[in-house]
């Protein structure tokens, strides 16, 4: 072996100082050796948390879940993609909840989430969790109406009826919330629900209506 040979292999030349390669070999025993320490000895619990963090993997079968529906835990096995729309309708028979555009933009699937006005049909069934589901099915107490289901009755606020569990959904939720509604107030509630017939003003007519029998005291709390 040649004597550039001999100073390669080494870690030094003979005059002692520190050869290239030498260095590199050097540098990364070092930072091995740190990492194996860091691994087997300090990071074991960062490592079990990571797992731990690491989002459940659902899919691409059908999955089990249990939906809390107008009161009642309903189970049912849906494909990761199953909206909270198509849920309802297919796997429960809820056909209340109109799906017309199936995108978000019409409004006429409105349900509610822990009392919340959402589009289901923008709503994955596996992101709906714990929370409340109410539909136009269950917002009425048995016979008895809601106030704003009794008032869109009264006031004939439907035509077709595509958009009116939407419109009823939307509207209850508002009257539920707010004790002084004013027409304004309507007017912003509906405002992500299409109605094609026009029956906005039937629609503020009778939510007002309904506002006004709350503050009465009567049909329900």
């Amino acid at each position: 072996m040649s004597k550039r040979g001999e100073v390669e292999k080494g870690a030094a030349t003979p005059e002692g100082r520190m050869t290239r390669r030498g260095f590199l070999k050097g540098a990364g025993l070092t930072a091995a050796g740190a990492a194996v320490v860091e691994g087997g000895l300090l990071g074991v619990k960062e490592a079990a948390a990571a797992a731990a963090a690491e989002p459940r993997v659902l899919g691409p079968g059908f999955v089990p879940v249990t939906l809390r529906v107008n009161g009642s835990p309903r189970r049912v096995e849906v494909e990761p993609r199953t909206t909270l729309a198509e849920a309802l309708r297919f796997e429960l028979g809820l056909t209340g909840t109109k799906v017309v555009c199936d995108r978000g933009s019409c409004s006429a699937c409105t349900v509610w989430l822990d009392s919340t006005p959402v589009c289901s049909c923008m709503t994955l069934a596996l992101d709906v969790g714990a929370r409340a589901v109410t539909t136009i099915e269950g917002l009425a107490k048995g016979d008895e109406l809601h106030p704003v289901q009794e008032a869109f009755v009264e006031h004939d606020a439907l035509q077709c009826g595509f958009c009116t569990p939407g419109m009823v959904m939307s509207c209850a939720a508002l009257v539920d919330r707010k004790k002084d509604v004013t027409l304004e107030d309507v007017k912003l509630a509906v405002s992500g629900n299409l109605c094609r017939c026009g029956t906005y003003p039937k629609v503020f007519e009778a939510t007002l209506a309904a506002a006004r029998m709350k503050r009465a005291g009567k049909g329900g709390d």
